[in-house]
């Protein structure tokens, strides 16, 4: 969702400053409760895979991976692990292509569906 600032007592997993606005990740739940407008629901996947911010190719493997079998993929690097933003309807099937991929994928996440 497009925000000007994240409203108090909200607390964003993630936000992205663009030359168009600021966009936020927040869970539904939330942004249900104060009324914000949203246009994407998504499951919230981490890869386990311990991964370093100047890797090369896990990235372009898994976004491949994904867009093979259709599925819409936002990806957020961390420090430490990638995270995956991918429609809350295909979360299983996500998992079974990260699975055949032996990323240690796993939707433990509490903000599953942001």
């Amino acid at each position: 969702m497009w925000v000007a600032e994240v409203p108090a007592g909200i607390e964003a997993a993630a936000t992205v400053s663009e030359p168009e606005g600021r966009c936020a990740v927040v869970a539904r739940s939330d942004a249900d409760q104060a009324g914000l407008a949203y246009d994407f629901v998504a499951a919230w996947i981490v890869l386990r895979v311990e991964s370093a911010l100047h890797a090369v190719g896990l990235t372009a493997a898994v976004s491949a991976a994904l867009a093979g079998a259709g599925i819409a993929c936002n990806v957020l690097a961390g420090l430490r692990h990638d995270h995956l933003l991918v429609p809350v309807s295909q979360a299983d099937a996500a998992l079974a292509v990260l699975g055949s991929l032996g990323t240690g994928a796993s939707e433990t996440n509490p903000r599953v569906n942001l």
